[in-house]
Parts: structure tokens; sequence; C-alpha cells
């Protein structure tokens, strides 16, 4: 249902508050460079500092401005079921085309608790909606054999697979089948995952450069083996600098140097130390992306 290159967005703020036009400048932005879907309010989005209000503003103003060109994938995760219920279902009022759900996080449920959690919201909301696994984050770990159980389910139509290991959506997709489909969550293994039957990536990279990541999964889709590798290997070392600090702030750090709009990010996250902004200055220069 969601496949191709799926661009996690930046929220981006001024003086502490959800800079709308520059959001709205940015969602043309990866229209343009050819991203498939659009995910706002997910970790790059810093859906955890944004509060309810600021959540659904944020979501609605990006179903606005895509129109129904793109599809949009609405972050409404919680480590509680109640209110990712809630947010799934305000997503949907608001337009959203899917949801982006990620694990109960500092819960630290067991897996039995990660499948009710998720079947909850699935009975509740009728929504195409997406497993979000990212345990760096979140202290858990969603167990290949759990995504085969809530893929029986309508409701679940994918996997955001963002645990690093190639082994690991294997064996989703070994059990799995075509009940879901699995999505990169990890810029510097997208083709490799893709080799092994993802059906595309959500995508940090794709915020400052979104005709290259589409360029890798266009190539793969249309069967261009090696030029999709060669896009892999060029785009590996602007992958690995998106996160020589906490995601979002490299990108954010990135987005703000290409002057698309502030660098500025909401505490406890803290603006880039500035020796790792060097670095970070040096690969895009190197990318002539400033």
């Amino acid at each position: 249902m969601f496949k191709g290159s799926i661009v996690a967005i930046v929220t981006p703020f001024k003086n502490g508050v959800v800079d709308e036009e520059k959001l709205r400048e940015l969602v043309e932005f990866q229209i343009a460079g050819g991203t498939d879907a659009i995910v706002p309010c997910g970790t790059t989005g810093e859906s955890s500092t944004l509060d309810y209000e600021e959540h659904d503003r944020v979501i609605e103003i990006v179903v606005q401005q895509v129109n129904k060109r793109v599809p949009v994938i609405a972050g409404t995760g919680s480590n509680s079921t109640r209110e990712a219920i809630e947010m799934t279902e305000h997503a949907k009022q608001l337009g959203a085309d899917g949801a982006l759900l990620v694990t109960p996080y500092y819960n630290k449920p067991t897996q039995e608790g990660l499948y009710r959690h998720y079947m909850a919201v699935a009975d509740a909301v009728a929504l195409p909606q997406i497993l979000y696994n990212v345990p760096g984050r979140t202290g858990v770990n969603l167990l290949p054999e759990t995504v085969a159980r809530l893929a029986e389910h309508k409701n679940i139509v994918a996997i955001k697979e963002a645990t690093g290991s190639l082994q690991q959506a294997s064996e989703v997709l070994a059990l799995c089948g075509d009940k879901i489909d699995v999505l990169c969550g990890d810029d510097f293994i997208t083709f490799p995952m893709m080799a092994c039957g993802a059906k595309g990536v959500i995508s940090v990279v794709a915020n400052i450069m979104p005709k290259e990541v589409a360029a890798l999964v266009d190539a793969f889709f249309a069967g261009k083996m090696e030029e999709a590798r060669q896009w892999h290997l060029k785009l590996l070392k602007i992958s690995n600098a998106m996160f020589i600090e906490s995601n979002p702030v490299p990108v954010k750090t990135a987005v703000g140097l290409m002057g698309k709009c502030s660098d500025e990010v909401r505490l406890p996250l803290a603006t880039m130390a500035a020796a790792n902004k060097e670095k970070l200055v040096a690969v895009m220069k190197e990318y002539k992306l400033i």
C-alpha cells in the first residue's frame, strides 16, 4: 500500500512555535523531489515535544499542502494505548491516509503487551497502520513472531523496521510473506533491505536529498540493480552523518544550513555541538548541498 521513498519530515520551529509557512515549503520541496509519501510527526518531526494541539496542526498542514498528491502517513504512536487510539482517530479525521505507530517506549511491555496494544489501535480506528520498531530508542524490540501475529489484522499493512538488522528484517519477511509490507527505517541499509524484499524506506536523508533517495528506490524498482547499488554507496556518507548526534539534530541542522528553515530544536534536544557541526558542514560540502 505504501512504498517508495517516504520522508520522515522535520517540523520547523521559529521562536519556539511551529513555522507553518516553512513546513508548507518543505512539503513542496519533497513533492518536487519525487518523494512518494510524507510522514509528519515522526521521531524526525520531534513528535515527543509537540503538544496535542501542535501535533494535530502539523498533520493538518501537511494534509492540506499535499492535497492528495502523495499519501500522508501521520505519526500517532504513544506509550499509552488510549492516547495512541485518540491520536490515530484525530489523524484519520484530519485526512491522513495512514498512521505510523512507534512501539510503546519506556513501559517495556512484553510481546503480548505489544500485541494487545497494536491490536487495540487497529480494532479502534479503520485506517491503514504501520508498525514502527526502533528498539534503540524505545527500549523494546517487536519480534518477528509478534509482527506475524499482527499482520493478520486488515488495518495493519506494514512495518517500519529500524533495528538496523537485516537478519530481523529477513525474519519478518519470511514469516509474514505478503501479509504485511516491510519498509526500511535506516537510510544506510535501504538498498540491502530492499534486496531482501522491503518496499522502500522511511527516510531521514530525504529531508535534504529527496531526489537522490527517490533515485535509489526508483532504480531498484526498475530492475536497475547496479544503478541502485551505486546510489546506495554514494549516499552512505551523508546517511552516516545524519546520525553523528541524536536524530533529528543533524538533519535539522542540515536543513538549516541549506536555508530551508531554522535549525531550532526543542529541549531536551540541543543544537549541534560545534565540532560535530564542523564535520557535518564538511560532508554537506562534499555533496554540494551548501
